[in-house]
């Protein structure tokens, strides 16, 4: 009954029509046409919008992924975005002020020098140290921090700088630092410590030397910095800039010489090598004398194949060891075979420092490989020769450009 009701009631609304002449006129479809020509714009607007947005749900629902990863991968892309855009922004933006930052070297310390001026003042740059007396411990603690505008040594316009750090007079130990390549203001930030009493300080000079490396020659000095310590109030720190003064090319040191003898016995392979003794060598202790002994490195295209070492002479600087030492070599290989002979000076308490080496073998220069052709020539027969010992450094930077060039 209420169903009946109620499609009695509804069927009049659609379908009913009246009769006469006002059914033409109240028709529905010109009511439609005149709605859609008053609108045809923007429902067209519309439409186009909602067909767009459509055929992108649409495109979306074809992905083989959840709702849920698909906006995890649109989050992540906007991120990547304005990650990119925030890079070129900084980029383009801070470029020229750190160049320029840079270019003067000086750091973000903004320190001043003595002079109270700019941190350089000097054309051949400057140096920052950073020393320290601990009294307690007698260390001299010294921190070897930064350098700027230094003067170009190599033909690219840049160097390649480490310091030399020591204490004159005795100059026992010496520290390097690492080699920074191609920059005029490296950073080096490393610290070095010497056994010092405290009432030896005041006769002590501290010296940092700044050098340009170079691999195949002798490395030029650039500068250097001597600072008296009874200069320096030790009961505080010292961090301050100072000009690199400029440093003559200092003339060889006398090291001392070794005399050695060389033998070879073809038919057995057999190389002897016998250290003799050695003179005048350089003073390494506070005594003013050396304990040395020499350690034998044979080497063969660069890798050490075997190595002896004599006994120690305690408290000398003019040694007698008459040790000999003997080595198995075929004689195909002897052209390939380069003696390295070092003397140290033994410490008990810290590494042992090198007086001086010399190099003997087919590839050597001068007296070395003088007595080498001289052994070679008198087989079986000892030939014994004086040799001045050279820089540790020198030797071995001779030793690797010959490697080089293999």
């Amino acid at each position: 009954m209420k169903w009946n009701l109620f499609r009695h009631q509804t069927t009049p609304m659609v379908a009913a029509k009246p009769t006469g002449a006002s059914a033409l006129t109240v028709t529905p479809a010109p009511v439609a046409l005149v709605s859609g020509d008053n609108s045809t714009e923007p429902v067209s607007k519309n439409d186009a919008f909602d067909e767009i947005k459509n055929k992108f749900l649409n495109e979306i629902d074809k992905i083989p992924l959840p709702s849920w990863a698909i906006i995890a991968i649109a989050v992540v892309a906007a991120l990547l975005i304005l990650t990119c855009c925030f890079c070129i922004v900084k980029k383009c933006c801070f470029k020229k002020k750190k160049n320029k930052k840079g270019k003067k070297g000086k750091g973000d310390m903004g320190m001043k020098n003595l002079k109270g001026g700019e941190v350089c003042s000097a054309s051949g740059g400057c140096f920052l140290p950073d020393i320290i007396y601990n009294c307690n411990e007698y260390e001299l603690t010294v921190g070897i921090l930064q350098a700027a505008d230094l003067l170009s040594m190599d033909s690219g316009g840049t160097s390649d700088p480490y310091v030399k750090v020591f204490v004159l007079p005795d100059k026992k130990k010496k520290f390097d630092t690492k080699v920074h390549k191609k920059t005029l203001n490296p950073v080096f930030n490393e610290t070095f410590t010497f056994k010092i009493p405290f009432q030896e300080m005041g006769g002590k000079t501290l010296v940092m030397s700044v050098y340009d490396f170079d691999r195949f020659s002798k490395h030029d000095v650039i500068g250097e910095i001597k600072i008296p310590m009874n200069t320096l109030d030790l009961a505080k720190p010292i961090e301050e800039w100072r000009d690199l003064d400029s440093a003559d090319q200092e003339e060889p040191e006398k090291l001392g010489d070794i005399c050695i003898s060389l033998r070879y016995v073809p038919t057995a392979g057999k190389l002897t090598i016998c250290i003799l003794e050695a003179k005048n060598l350089k003073k390494m202790d506070v005594g003013g004398l050396s304990d040395p002994y020499v350690k034998i490195n044979l080497l063969q295209n660069g890798k050490r194949l075997k190595k002896k070492k004599t006994t120690v002479k305690k408290n000398t600087l003019n040694p007698y060891y008459n040790e000999s030492f003997s080595f198995e070599i075929p004689l195909e290989q002897m052209q390939k075979i380069q003696a390295v002979i070092t003397v140290l000076d033994y410490d008990k308490i810290g590494k042992n420092d090198a007086i001086g080496k010399i190099w003997v073998g087919s590839k050597s220069t001068g007296a070395g490989l003088k007595h080498w052709s001289d052994m070679l020539a008198n087989p079986r027969r000892p030939i014994a020769q004086w040799h001045p010992l050279q820089p540790e450094e020198e030797v071995d930077a001779a030793l690797a450009a010959l490697t080089a060039k293999k």
